[in-house]
């Protein structure tokens, strides 16, 4: 089956948190036999911080981020036999929508790939016209990167047909255990963009905890951070590569994931970050939110945190044998339970269901 992916961005993790998703994915449903062709628009400044040139196994078509540029490439759904508009492209996300369920033929599968269904679903509570409602009757499916029973509840109770989680995983071929860089050296290292609606969360579980842990050394990674002010102990790095990940991990004696407010407050929301750190044999803490014990054992597998206070006193008790011994066996169970080779055999499985569905639709 071709597919017909519409989405931020596959070459780029640049103001892009879902990337590492999308290739994880995509790249097992090619290897599957799928034929993916991925629209991105040309936005952000993402094509000028690519972590890869476009891979062999998708057709990746950048284009500019204007109106007539969009209109072409929703044209091109009509060739497709699946067609994925994800949420968060940033360029015309509603025109997007709207243009590809309307071009695509009636034997074709239409998907809703969402990436942040709690700010989707915050969105359309509080707007009744808002265009994915509109749009929801005439979808087959709605993937969620993750959010468990209470968002294919909350999608269900809006009209959605069927909505499964297809949550984020490990690629053991890009992430992995590999040698520490001196670069990275510290006690916790957080990997994140600064966001409106994880600010608040950082202050609390990393930065407060470093202005009062003054003899221990930590390090921030991601975009927005430069002009955020930190106590002297804290050194920032900046954008951090694809490619530099398993380094970033791998190197610090614990590293830090935050949810955003949203994701936190719904759980079974674990970042794409959280496979990532476990495939690199991390040491990971991370805040608390439910669900997390489905993907990681609290104590043994992750460190879990409430608070700063519980940051701080994991980092008083953490010897780096035990940091080593929590990364191996976080590894282990990613690697068990974990990859992308698991969620792709499950929407390979759901997209054959719909394709013999979809097929007596057409004839109908």
């Amino acid at each position: 089956m071709k597919i017909a992916f519409y989405g931020s961005s596959l070459l780029s993790s640049y103001w892009n948190g879902a990337a590492t998703y999308y290739r994880g994915m995509l790249f097992d449903l090619a290897q599957r036999g799928y034929r993916i062709t991925f629209y991105e628009p040309d936005a952000y400044d993402r094509q000028k911080h690519r972590d890869i040139e476009p891979p062999e196994w998708a057709e990746v078509k950048v284009y500019p981020a204007t109106e007539d540029a969009m209109r072409g490439v929703v044209a091109e759904a009509a060739s497709a036999d699946v067609v994925v508009k994800a949420s968060g492209v940033g360029v015309f996300d509603d025109e997007l929508l709207e243009g590809v369920v309307a071009a695509s033929r009636p034997d074709a599968i239409r998907i809703f790939w969402d990436v942040d269904a709690p700010a989707t679903l915050a969105e359309m509570r509080g707007y009744e016209r808002h265009p994915l409602r509109r749009v929801l009757p005439s979808l087959d499916l709605v993937f969620t990167y993750g959010g468990g029973p209470p968002v294919v509840q909350a999608y269900e109770g809006f009209g959605a047909r069927r909505c499964v989680p297809i949550y984020n995983a490990l690629d053991p071929a890009t992430h992995h255990p590999v040698a520490p860089e001196p670069r990275f050296s510290g006690d916790l290292g957080f990997l994140g963009n600064r966001l409106p609606d994880r600010e608040r969360r950082v202050e609390q579980f990393f930065l407060e905890p470093a202005a009062k842990l003054a003899a221990k050394s930590f390090l921030i990674g991601g975009a927005g951070w430069e002009d955020k002010p930190m106590s002297a102990n804290v050194r920032r790095i900046g954008h951090v590569y694809t490619r530099e990940h398993n380094a970033f991990n791998r190197t610090p004696l614990a590293v830090l994931n935050i949810a955003r407010d949203s994701m936190a407050e719904i759980g079974f929301s674990p970042a794409t970050r959280v496979f990532e750190a476990a495939g690199a044999g991390a040491c990971l803490i991370t805040d608390a939110w439910e669900g997390i014990e489905l993907f990681l054992k609290p104590d043994e597998e992750v460190l879990v945190a409430r608070d700063g206070q519980d940051v701080i006193q994991h980092l008083d008790g953490l010897t780096r044998d035990r940091a080593e011994a929590i990364g191996r066996r976080a590894c282990d169970r990613v690697l068990a339970e974990h990859t992308y080779a698991k969620r792709g055999a499950q929407v390979d499985a759901i997209l054959k269901e719909e394709a013999a569905r979809t097929r007596g639709r057409s004839a109908a």
